[in-house]
């Protein structure tokens, strides 16, 4: 895919301004995306919720009001702290590649890998639903409501309607060859051919009834009965790339709880999320190149922090492409990527002065395997929100539909993933497996990383994670500079202007005063490119005064709490 397109979807239009929450929480706080979820989650939390009961009434509302970002035809990831054992987890809920799925799966009749824009709409990228599952497994584990109560804020705002956000608005608008999908068509545009607008009332009664049926029946109704067999009908009559999926497909789907992946930085203990997930060791590695130098050098955004982390970025970024996958399927070197001497041996590439251009993978230790780089680019979307409950309990939770409104089908009220393109369209370059190949029961590489870090102590101090495609590694990993080195507030972090560097030109957030910086960096060796960068950044953070947030001004969310 050519840069100009990537820069085209990274540039998803701008949407209400976010609040931060000035006074401090003392009991509990939620950071998420929509107000309409913000609202949901402490609802719960003030009904004495964990933070796994708000985390899923979070996640049921926006799959209504956010249907471009996630929703329960899609997947996430959640990590979570139990402060009563001060243990941290992690739930993968990630989409499955159906068994009809080959490695072979997304190339023309030349062999030669699709269009990516092509594979997107319809039946041939959609993998199974993984929400429901993890929910109910997390739930059993750690919630403290009964399930139905949890359904009954997205229920109610279904049937009576929500006003349309301008985030939403503006990316019906920004895709409009998407009309061309009769779901799409039907639910987001007027009869006369018109768009829905900002501010305007959508109701979904469908969804309410398919919640109702998971509310009542738990994740068996979801993955059984009349809601997956309407999965199963709208992948396999699709209007385009129709694939097979079954009903043993769905009913087959398994979460699994992992070990996340932690390491230190300034001696605070981070832990994000694993494999099949890149984003936690990805972080995991630009921070461990950076900790050789000085809080000055890494001011956010400073000349100094800008080529410094791009530098780091791309050598993380080069590991990605070539070991990151499903761990059950193949071998990644999860300790290798993340093992300090290997990162200071990596972090030597870095020269302060100049720019390295492109990174090669370097050789972790216990590399048990030898795969070719992806070339496969993933696409921007997903979305972020952050909880703390009463008890101390902390959810910092990603979630995905993939790109915006996913396959750009719906079944019974929510739009369905288009999960699998993120799979690599190429199973093989010159004669090496690319790690990331599609497989039946596979699941595709990821960029969510989740964060939650701790103080040098062992108390949790901060949950962080943005949505953002393969560009989520580069926010979060800026969101903890700006919080470790910079010393700013959550607000002040989530609100930042972004740089990226994805071991390619080094991308400046367009309209910002990042483009001061540009003849600098390029006098360093950097191909500069801009970009409207849409994160959105959801951040909590515990003080001394209590608990105090940031929602990202790039998106309509806010931070409420008690």
């Amino acid at each position: 895919m050519k840069l100009s397109k990537i820069l085209l979807v990274l540039a998803l239009f701008a949407s209400l301004p976010a609040q931060a929450f000035e006074k401090p929480a003392q009991k509990h706080m939620i950071a998420a995306a929509s107000p309409y979820a913000t609202q949901a989650g402490l609802e719960i939390l003030r009904a004495g919720g964990s933070a796994v009961d708000a985390a899923i009434a979070t996640q049921m509302v926006l799959t209504l009001v956010e249907p471009e970002s996630s929703g329960i035809g899609g997947g996430a990831f959640m990590l979570l702290y139990d402060k009563k054992t001060n243990r941290v987890t992690s739930f993968d809920g990630r989409e499955t590649a159906p068994a009809s799925a080959t490695p072979t799966m997304f190339l023309d009749a030349n062999g030669k890998p699709r269009a990516h824009f092509d594979a997107v709409p319809g039946g041939l990228s959609v993998g199974i639903p993984g929400d429901i599952a993890m929910f109910e497994m997390a739930h059993k584990k750690y919630g403290k409501l009964p399930w139905a109560r949890l359904f009954a804020p997205a229920i109610r705002l279904s049937e009576k309607g929500f006003k349309v956000s301008d985030k939403l608005a503006a990316e019906i608008r920004q895709f409009p060859q998407m009309a061309q999908m009769p779901d799409f068509k039907a639910y987001l545009y007027h009869k006369d051919g018109t768009p829905l607008a900002a501010g305007e009332t959508l109701k979904n009664p469908e969804l309410a009834k398919t919640l109702r049926l998971i509310a009542k029946g738990g994740a068996k109704a979801f993955y059984s009965g009349p809601i997956a067999q309407a999965i199963i009908d709208k992948v396999n009559t699709a209007p385009v790339n129709r694939t097979t999926m079954t009903l043993a497909d769905l009913a087959g789907y398994r979460a699994v709880e992992r070990e996340p992946v932690c390491g230190s930085y300034r001696e605070h203990r981070l832990c994000s999320m694993g494999p099949p997930s890149s984003g936690g060791i990805a972080i995991l590695q630009i921070l461990g190149m950076l900790e050789r130098f000085n809080e000055t050098q890494l001011k956010p955004n400073s000349l100094s922090e800008v080529h410094l982390s791009s530098q780091a970025s791309r050598l993380a970024y080069a590991d990605r492409a070539k070991y990151l996958g499903d761990p059950d399927v193949i071998s990644v070197p999860i300790a290798g990527l993340v093992d300090p001497a290997y990162l200071r041996d990596r972090s030597k590439l870095i020269d302060e002065k100049r720019d390295m251009g492109q990174a090669q993978a370097g050789t972790p230790p216990n590399k048990r395997a030898d795969y070719a780089p992806q070339r496969t680019p993933q696409l921007p979307g997903t979305s972020h929100f952050s909880i703390v409950d009463d008890s101390g309990q902390v959810v910092s939770m990603t979630t995905t539909i993939e790109f915006a409104f996913g396959s750009e089908m719906m079944a019974n009220g929510f739009f369905l993933n288009n999960e699998l393109t993120d799979f690599s369209f190429e199973a093989e370059r010159d004669g090496k497996p690319v790690a990331n190949a599609p497989g039946p029961g596979k699941r595709p590489m990821s960029a969510m990383a989740p964060t939650i870090v701790f103080k040098p102590d062992g108390n949790f101090w901060i949950a962080t994670g943005s949505p953002g495609g393969p560009v989520i590694i580069a926010y979060v990993a800026e969101s903890l500079i700006a919080l470790i080195d910079g010393h700013m507030t959550p607000q002040q972090a989530a609100a930042e202007p972004h740089h990226v560097n994805m071991n390619g030109p080094t991308i400046l957030e367009q309209d910002t005063p990042l483009a001061a910086l540009a003849p600098a960096l390029t006098q360093m060796g950097h191909t500069i490119r801009f970009a409207p960068l849409e994160s959105g950044l959801h951040i909590i953070e515990k003080t001394k005064y209590g608990y105090i947030g940031g929602a990202d001004v790039r998106r309509p969310g806010n931070v409420r709490g008690d």
